[in-house]
């Protein structure tokens, strides 16, 4: 792969007003705009990130969590083409690899778009319904790709149809965003017949024929059937969401009181050196304040990791022009950083991902998700049913409901209960089982 092929404004589904005149904006920001004002962005206010959604006390939700992520990727990928720069000073890949910064941060920004309500347990909540629940019926409908698509359901995969699919009464190619921060999402590009045993693939088989236009113009290498190398951008925006979940994870259960001052203190103190960790001390002794001196150390080990995480971009240019595999960049930091973040990490699964709160988030959102897939996947496969015509009426009308196929019925039964806030879902929830009227 070369940078000049890998940095393309074209838009899907626009390509024949392709303009590649220079204007106020690049294509690149107007991505990170159109995605600002979107609906689905902005639904991510009210989807768990890990904790449930605040009460008194304010912790991360998606979409606080993808404007974090953004910041830090657009950080990292101007830190990684200012060292890039002088490599290509003068060519025409030095001038394509500026855009990079603004390429990252849309591609950021956009990477949670697809997940469900009530955190990474919908997704698996989504996933088993075909496998251990009602869906197991539907089998016979679909194909070997079809089904493993559902079994898997993954929101890396769905999030790349949240910005292609052309839903119902919107544009050719959804949301019609470049080719690059298209493929600058995709963390598992194969597909859901090639998943590994963490169950993660990047496309339906319905975007499939999108996501290898993108790969042709790119000039992306298909390296086995339905297995794509990684755009090398990738790298970057998976580097910024695994720095800010994890950091701010930490920081989030500091608040709630899951994890002591002290905890935290000697987590993140440990990814310094020990005339740092002075240094830093003596900096908090001025605050008198907990999280204040905690959020002051966060930023020092965001700072610190971003840094490392550019370098080790930078140092593996060629291996990843090359279309090679490479390690997560986090784990390709400088051994103290890359031991104290692993150190955060078994803190995490140990303490925070299965505290209580977490646990009952993750019961109530299972048993919501299962009712609502067994309600409404009822009633789009069986539209003449008395209920069933009072459910159709309150669908979005973007989903294709009366579809010929099955496969495309049941999917937009999974783009509307993906698309649900939190709230959303349990007020759904609570008035098909009688329990909620609207207010007269």
């Amino acid at each position: 792969m070369n940078w000049e092929t890998l940095i393309s404004d074209k838009r899907l589904g626009m390509e024949e007003y392709h303009d590649p005149r220079v204007h106020t904006r690049s294509d690149f920001q107007r991505d990170y705009d159109r995605m600002i004002f979107s609906s689905p962005f902005r639904r991510l206010q009210n989807k768990t990130q890990v904790f449930p959604l605040p009460g008194s006390i304010f912790v991360h939700n998606r979409l606080t969590h993808s404007l974090e992520v953004s910041s830090v990727g657009r950080s990292m990928a101007r830190e990684a083409w200012l060292r890039l720069g002088c490599r290509h000073q003068g060519k025409e890949s030095g001038r394509a690899l500026e855009q990079m910064p603004d390429i990252v941060a849309a591609a950021c920004l956009c990477h949670d778009l697809g997940n469900p309500p009530f955190g990474h347990s919908g997704e698996k909540t989504i996933a088993t319904w075909f496998s251990e629940g009602n869906g197991q019926s539907l089998r016979s409908h679909f194909s070997d790709q079809q089904w493993a698509d559902f079994i898997n359901f993954e929101g890396n995969a769905n999030s790349f149809r949240q910005l292609t699919h052309q839903f119902c009464g919107r544009r050719r190619g959804g949301y019609a965003m470049t080719y690059s921060t298209l493929a600058s999402i995709v963390k598992y590009p194969w597909t859901s017949l090639n998943v590994t045993d963490k169950k993660k693939f990047g496309f339906f088989a319905s975007e499939e024929d999108d996501y290898r236009k993108v790969a042709a113009e790119l000039q992306i290498p298909e390296i086995s059937p339905g297995i794509f190398s990684r755009h090398p951008f990738v790298y970057l925006m998976e580097a910024a969401d695994d720095i800010c979940y994890q950091i701010m994870d930490i920081e989030d259960s500091h608040r709630l009181g899951i994890l002591t001052t002290g905890d935290v203190k000697d987590l993140l103190l440990a990814f310094f050196s020990r005339n740092d960790v002075a240094r830093m001390e003596r900096a908090m002794s001025h605050l008198d304040d907990p999280n204040e001196q905690v959020g002051y150390l966060r930023s020092n080990v965001i700072g610190a990791m971003v840094s490392s995480c550019a370098t080790a971009f930078v140092d593996n240019e060629e291996r990843l022009l090359e279309g090679e595999k490479i390690k997560p960049l986090v784990q390709l930091m400088e051994p103290e950083l890359s031991a104290a973040y692993e150190g955060c990490s078994r803190v995490a699964w140990s303490r925070i991902y299965n505290a209580p709160d977490v646990v009952d988030v993750d019961i109530a959102g299972n048993r919501i998700i299962t009712y609502l897939m067994d309600t409404l996947m009822d009633a789009v496969l069986h539209p003449e049913k008395n209920f069933s015509k009072l459910l159709l009426l309150k669908m979005p009308r973007q989903y294709d409901i009366h579809a010929e196929g099955m496969y495309e019925r049941v999917q937009s039964v999974l783009d509307h209960v993906s698309g649900m806030t939190d709230v959303y879902a349990l007020d759904l929830f609570r008035k098909l089982n009688g329990h909620s009227l609207p207010a007269v």
